[in-house]
């Protein structure tokens, strides 16, 4: 089912949000209506707070960046109560855009590693370490389960 995204603006996209165990209710229809509502609008991620649930929980498939960025290809993961764990110093540019703010793109610098522990869809722990275009992904997604929108990190 597709689901209705919330516009900027919307409180729940400046809470915190929380963790979740693996009796959440509907989980696992939940994520597949994230993948849904993710590929009917064209994204490349999701975070539950887009979809007015207040929840540790985003869904991303990178594979659309595959021609530009090969490492994307068939890059599709579930994180759930992910912990961003270590950064690199080093950071890159990318113009990145929203579901929850459209038709808007923004110059917007992250770091270009990151190492995140997270749960998958079967609630199996993971410790990875992500670069280039996949980290940049995760670190837009995890943002939204912080409070947080990418025009909060776009220069004045």
């Amino acid at each position: 089912m597709i689901l209705p995204v919330v516009a900027y603006g919307h409180p729940v996209l400046k809470h915190v949000a929380e963790e979740i165990d693996q009796d959440y209710p509907g989980l696992q229809q939940l994520i597949a209506d994230m993948f849904e509502t993710m590929y009917h609008s064209e994204g490349v991620g999701l975070a539950a707070p887009q979809i007015n649930k207040s929840i540790r929980l985003f869904v991303i498939d990178a594979d659309p960046f595959h021609e530009t960025y090969p490492e994307a290809k068939g890059f599709k993961k579930v994180f759930i109560n992910p912990e961003i764990v270590e950064v690199s110093e080093e950071t890159w540019t990318f113009r990145e855009g929203c579901l929850s703010l459209p038709d808007m793109n923004e110059e917007v610098v992250r770091p270009s590693k990151i190492v995140v522990n997270y749960l998958d869809e079967n609630f199996v722990e993971h410790e990875e370490e992500f670069d280039g275009i996949k980290a940049r992904v995760i670190q837009h997604e995890y943002d939204h389960l912080e409070g947080k929108v990418y025009v909060d990190r776009v220069a004045p």
